[in-house]
């Protein structure tokens, strides 16, 4: 019994040390073994679970987090939880999600995050009335809680704003004892309501005091834009992918065919993936981060690394990219991948890839950089807090996409915001044909009830097509003047010193 014990707490350390260091697939083999030897660990399965789900091997996790349950492990709210997730986001199994999430608020009804993910689905799903309630069950159990506050506000017509809730967002954004963090969520749902109120001055300041406090938020490990870091890795981009070349190989049959999506951050991207989304042949994945992960980690260092990778190693990725794809699409002839920031990527994509269609949305520069400071964007992109940082990473952006239009001229096409959403039928027949794909009518339908969508704008995209965006930086001219001559291509100009 001791050399059982002996050996079981080794393996449990060995276990522990591999998840510490990242090394997933050595740590999901080390609990394996564990419980080989004790298959009643409840711990155990929980924590092979959320290794499994790193892994990206979902339906396993959901079997592990079972297990987990049938054992009796302790909080099992958050195993229910985290199987919900697994089920929205990586999975696009909506009523299941939805069930997972109910069992655990049964369980513990005050349970706060599951009540926020379950506002979330309900946002995804385009079930307004049932989010706002979800959100105010979490501001009664939590009055302060500031983020469900701004989440709260972002579910109301930006217009229709009441003074009421107006005077509560101005009034929590300027309370210094609240975290930064929420004070930053609660101004950018100010700024929103205050610019469809049409109220221009004083929304581009509420824009501006919360993206001061995302920066702030993140104290200690915020990193400013580099600029000149930036340009240097566009550079390296553009040198490891100088010409085209095929090396993965064609996709098999029965595999639905990638669509990526591209652009900057407020381009039209979501738009366009609805849209085409209502296509019966067309499946939409969303924001997937598989490219951005492979680059950060499995071809690491990016971009020299994904450039020397070898045709079997990209012939295995884009395996593995594909088998996701058909497990959470079975039946689509093709799916979107509507990353914005694919647009660093598609040199690898085309070798991944080589048949592979680029949509890459376009919307007037202006208006892009005022709407990237006006959405609450994650601080590691730390470009999109200052209006210049923007408007130096959007020029950045079209010099790395005019390298990859001269590479591959025929597989990217650019779909404008502004001609969109005046011309819809026109530019959505184009693109169809672009995809290879028939004509239907539905493309130009407002997004049906019950389908998800995950994005910031997803109550914008639900809308008719509207062009009351285009041309929205005329109300902004003023605070606007440096990043204009900035854009203005037509003129050499450095940016300002900071």
């Amino acid at each position: 019994m001791a050399d059982f014990d002996g050996s079981y707490q080794s393996l449990l350390r060995a276990a522990h040390r591999y998840r510490n260091a990242g090394l997933v697939h050595e740590a999901i083999g080390a609990y394996q073994r564990l419980l080989a030897i004790r298959p009643d660990a409840p711990n155990t399965w929980y924590n092979l679970a959320r290794l499994q789900r790193q892994a990206r091997q979902y339906e396993a996790a959901l079997s592990s987090y079972q297990q987990a349950l049938d054992r009796g492990v302790e909080s099992p709210e958050e195993v229910h939880l985290n199987r919900g997730v697994i089920l929205s986001d990586d999975l696009h199994r909506y009523p299941e999600a939805e069930g997972e999430l109910e069992a655990a608020l049964r369980l513990n009804p005050a349970y706060v995050a599951a009540l926020f993910n379950l506002a979330t689905l309900h946002e995804d799903l385009g079930r307004r009335e049932a989010a706002e309630r979800t959100y105010q069950r979490i501001l009664a159990l939590e009055p302060g809680n500031l983020e469900a506050l701004a989440r709260y506000a972002q579910t109301q017509p930006a217009a229709e704003t009441s003074d009421e809730l107006l005077q509560i967002l101005h009034t929590r954004l300027n309370d210094p004892r609240g975290e930064p963090a929420g004070r930053a969520s609660v101004g950018f749902a100010l700024g929103r309501a205050l610019d469809g109120r049409g109220d221009y001055a004083a929304a581009f300041a509420a824009y501006t005091e919360a993206n001061r406090l995302s920066r702030a938020s993140a104290g200690a490990r915020f990193t400013p834009y580099d600029r000149t870091a930036h340009e240097r890795l566009i550079e390296r981009i553009i040198a490891a992918f100088p010409a085209p070349a095929q090396s993965a190989a064609p996709i098999p049959p029965g595999a639905p065919a990638p669509i990526f999506i591209c652009g900057m951050f407020r381009s039209g991207s979501t738009l366009i993936e609805q849209l085409l989304a209502r296509h019966p042949q067309v499946g939409a994945a969303g924001e997937l981060d598989w490219l951005p992960q492979i680059a950060r980690e499995t071809l690491a260092p990016y971009p020299d690394g994904a450039a020397a990778a070898t045709p079997q190693r990209l012939a295995a990725l884009a395996a593995q990219y594909l088998e996701h794809l058909t497990a959470a699409f079975a039946g689509a002839a093709q799916v979107t991948d509507k990353r914005p920031d694919n647009f660093l990527y598609i040199g690898l994509i085309k070798r991944l890839f080589p048949t592979a269609k680029i949509v890459h949305t376009t919307r007037d520069p202006l208006d892009n950089c005022l709407s990237v400071f006006f959405l609450h964007l994650d601080q590691s992109m730390s470009y999109a807090l200052d209006p210049l940082d923007i408007g130096h990473y959007y020029r950045q952006y079209t010099r790395l996409m005019a390298h990859w239009k001269r590479l591959f001229p025929g597989d990217i096409l650019d779909v404008h915001y502004d001609t969109l959403v005046r011309e819809p039928r026109a530019l959505m027949k184009r693109l169809l044909e672009f995809l290879g794909l028939e004509w239907d009518e539905r493309c130009l339908e407002p997004a049906p009830a019950g389908r998800a969508v995950k994005t910031a704008s997803a109550w914008q995209v639900r809308q008719s097509l509207y062009q009351s965006s285009s041309g929205r930086s005329r109300h902004y001219l003023g605070p606007l003047g440096e990043l204009r001559a900035y854009l203005d291509e037509s003129a050499p100009h450095p940016l300002p010193e900071r």
